[in-house]
């Protein structure tokens, strides 16, 4: 259990020193949706797809869970197994935050009471919160989230022409293997 939360600090040590990296040349920052109802969109999100990063690197049925704080904060729970679904399960947790109203588009989130990352959620479905692209201004990192385990190869199409529009390569997303339900 040490070793692993040795591999997760170093992981999310590298995630916030990357997220300090600028905006490709030629590219704005994300444009965020409008509006987010954060009560909406608390609880549990399927990882459909990603780009591959060290802190993820062979997990497998990986998972975001949401909760509100009475402070109005919002409790992340991600988790997953490793290599197999099968395998060890494995979770960090974290706190994020809305620093501006105006963005409710624009999370920070902050692992382990010290680093904070971006959660900007670049696409929505604002009718049924069904599904979600969340990534960072460097387009270092996009994930595809959904409320179930898989999606149609028509959403999920729709999902890389978003964020495709965004100035991403969905050439390197990664789908993500999930237990059916």
């Amino acid at each position: 259990m040490k070793k692993k939360s040795i591999i997760m600090f170093v992981a999310v040590s590298m995630l916030a020193f990357i997220g300090c990296t600028s905006i490709p040349a030629g590219l704005g920052p994300l444009k965020v949706v409008d509006k987010v109802d954060a009560q909406r969109y608390l609880g549990r999100w399927y990882e459909v797809a990603r780009f591959p990063h060290s802190f993820e690197q062979n997990l497998v049925g990986t998972t975001a869970e949401y909760a509100l704080r009475q402070d109005g904060k919002i409790d992340v729970r991600n988790s997953g197994f490793e290599k197999t679904l099968d395998g060890a399960y494995s979770e960090v947790t974290a706190v994020a935050r809305i620093p501006d109203a105006s963005e409710s588009g624009r999370l920070k989130v902050t692992f382990f009471g010290i680093f904070d990352s971006d959660y900007l959620i670049f696409g929505l479905d604002e009718k049924d919160y069904a599904w979600a692209l969340v990534g960072s201004d460097t387009r270092s990192f996009l994930w595809f989230l959904s409320r179930t385990p898989q999606v149609d190869d028509a959403l999920f199409e729709k999902m890389k022409q978003i964020a495709a529009g965004q100035g991403y390569d969905v050439s390197k997303l990664q789908k993500v293997p999930q237990k059916p339900r």
